[in-house]
């Protein structure tokens, strides 16, 4: 009973702490920027100047904030740019699928970059990032069901046309955004820590070490040291930043050196855990809804990814 509640405690701080001094500070100021650009209609204009060129990969022109806040900010920051596309009536879910799966496919910068003080080689991880996103994306796309297309296609300049009619004061549109940021936080909390949780029982009952023995070989097979499970399996339960911790450790203690972390990168680093689930599907229905054919697109960006990342390295 005591290491069960041991667990709950541990569980519960670790997912409080990268609640309130990783994802809060983020949100609030993402979701307060986001909200300047939509009132200003600057994000309205610069969806449709990108609008012809993301079309081709089924990318609502509002989709290149996403990629960017993804690959430069955090995971959680595209959370901002997904809660104004899912109120946007003008954008179909096919766009939102491809979004979504593009996020999940591409590097987080609260993993790419620290992991460049070990070895990881950002300017190709950045490029194979963009590479598989655009692809998840378009797979995403031609997988969801055409019965929402709304009029996108009919006219792009709706898209300036969804921005709020009510105009506020920039004090009042920053207050407004910060206020979304921090309940956007604490609605992803309970998720978080159950993640959180079931990642810690595994490593309780000596889950992980089974996983780690099973899939040693096939890993060394392809020139992966077999330590390399640890991070990988802890990054496809507990998350990206988990997985960077480990990571770190084991390149500071020679266990993993910055080629083979370079050759996992495109496997290991990308935004399909259930961390990531908690925090982005928590965007809204029409987000949560098109889970599926998003995942299934991130999974064929992360295998381009992996693909590249092993003939580079």
């Amino acid at each position: 009973m005591q290491n069960i509640i041991e667990l709950l405690l541990t569980s519960g701080e670790t997912g409080i702490n990268l609640a309130l001094y990783v994802l809060l500070p983020v949100m609030v100021i993402m979701m307060s920027f986001m909200k300047v650009l939509e009132e200003k209609g600057i994000l309205g204009r610069v969806a449709l100047k990108l609008s012809p060129i993301l079309i081709l990969f089924g990318l609502p022109g509002l989709g290149v904030f996403a990629i960017l806040q993804v690959m430069f900010v955090n995971f959680a920051a595209p959370l901002s740019t997904l809660k104004i596309i899912e109120r946007d009536i003008h954008i179909s879910k096919q766009k939102i699928a491809a979004t979504l799966a593009a996020i999940m496919a591409m590097s987080q910068a609260n993993v790419t970059f620290p992991l460049a003080v070990a070895g990881l080689n950002v300017p190709v991880a950045l490029a194979t990032s963009l590479a598989g996103g655009l692809l998840a994306g378009f797979v995403a796309y031609r997988l969801t069901d055409t019965e929402d297309s709304g009029e996108e296609g009919q006219n792009n300049k709706k898209i300036i046309e969804a921005a709020p009619v009510e105009k506020r004061g920039i004090l009042q549109t920053i207050n407004r955004g910060g206020e979304e940021g921090v309940h956007i936080v604490f609605s992803t909390l309970p998720a978080l820590i159950l993640a959180l949780l079931f990642v810690n029982i595994l490593r309780s009952v000596g889950a992980i070490d089974l996983l780690e023995t099973a899939l040693s070989p096939l890993l060394v097979s392809i020139g992966v040291p077999g330590i390399a499970v640890l991070p990988m399996i802890t990054k496809y339960l507990a998350g990206g930043t988990a997985m960077m911790a480990i990571t770190l450790d084991l390149v500071a203690e020679g266990a993993l050196t910055a080629t083979e972390l370079n050759r996992i990168a495109g496997f290991a680093i990308n935004t399909l855990d259930p961390v990531a689930f908690a925090v982005l599907f928590s965007s809204g229905p029409r987000v949560a809804s098109v889970g599926k054919p998003a995942i299934i697109g991130a999974l064929v960006g992360i295998l381009l990814r992996t693909i590249i990342h092993f003939i580079i390295f």
